[in-house]
């Protein structure tokens, strides 16, 4: 048995990894922002000093969509870079034995060659959206192989593409794309608001995935290069939502507002390194997560759980 951190520990993925690593046995803290602000120093050191956890999942966030990127570029840079920042820090005064911090693919240059390969990752700036959010996570990457050179932390940097499931963040004002559409779909039955005119691809991986690779990289990784984490699907943002109206029974009009932002214009990961280094292969199609998804949320909101 194993103590073991993991930061925003009741978020959307931090909640089910917690759950499956109890499942094995292990002695789980997990730590939310209630009781643990991050961004501050004290609490961050009050946490380590409460917890003397042994591994260290670096889940917690500031994250939304295009829209919540645009509102807060300062604050996403801030608070991504600082809550990172003493995590590092903490996991070398504490001498953690494992330290898995999870990035993003919003790391990844603007215009890079598709499939993003985890050597390109410097060829570039980050997408205009994204960069305040994105420049702090690629700083995490260097300071974690800072520590790893100079300290020897034992530290593995993640980068996940886009993730759904149940227990999404369903919130119009913060959510991803996946979780707005079944949202918007289910509520608004004669039509749809989506920005920029549907061109652009995304990958998706599923949340239960994305835990397994999680697992898996804390279990048999031990190296300083990033890692891709996605399921190889790509998919334009017009089919998607073509697909999400399929599933939800949408039967509305779908109107695309192109003086938004469209935000990269591809996103597609080269996954083979994950397979390689540490055995993970995406094992959920896009399809059967979405219907899992559509299903937990009509099950999880009030108007549609008694219907």
């Amino acid at each position: 048995m194993t103590r073991i951190l993991v930061t925003g520990g009741g978020g959307f993925v931090g909640s089910r990894l917690v759950e499956r690593l109890r499942g094995e046995g292990h002695d789980v803290v997990a730590a939310r922002r209630r009781d643990y602000d991050l961004t501050r120093w004290d609490d961050a050191e009050r946490l380590f000093d409460d917890t003397r956890p042994r591994m260290v999942f670096h889940l917690a966030a500031e994250v939304g969509g295009i829209g919540a990127n645009r509102a807060n570029p300062g604050r996403f840079w801030y608070a991504n870079l600082m809550m990172g920042a003493h995590i590092l820090e903490l996991s070398r005064l504490h001498a953690v034995d494992k330290l898995v911090t999870v990035g993003t693919v919003c790391v990844y240059p603007k215009h890079a060659s598709v499939p993003f390969r985890e050597d390109e990752l410097w060829n570039g700036y980050p997408e205009e959206t994204n960069a305040p959010y994105g420049t702090a996570k690629r700083a995490l990457l260097v300071g974690t192989q800072a520590y790893r050179q100079q300290y020897g932390v034992d530290g593995i940097y993640l980068m996940p593409t886009g993730l759904y499931g149940p227990g999404d963040n369903f919130d119009l004002e913060t959510s991803h794309v996946i979780p707005a559409l079944i949202r918007k779909m289910v509520e608004s039955p004669e039509e749809i608001v989506l920005w920029g005119d549907g061109s652009p691809t995304r990958e998706f991986l599923y949340v239960d995935d994305c835990v397994e690779a999680l697992v898996l990289a804390a279990e048999r990784y031990d190296g300083p290069d990033p890692v891709n984490l996605g399921s190889g699907e790509e998919i334009s943002i017009r089919d998607l939502a073509e697909l999400v109206a399929e599933l939800t029974g949408f039967e509305g009009t779908i109107a695309w507002d192109t003086s938004k932002p469209n935000g990269y214009p591809r996103r597609k990961l080269d996954t083979s390194r994950a397979e390689e280094l540490f055995g993970f292969r995406a094992q959920t199609p896009l399809r059967e997560g979405l219907l899992r998804t559509v299903a937990w949320y009509r099950a999880n909101t009030p108007a549609y759980a008694t219907s």
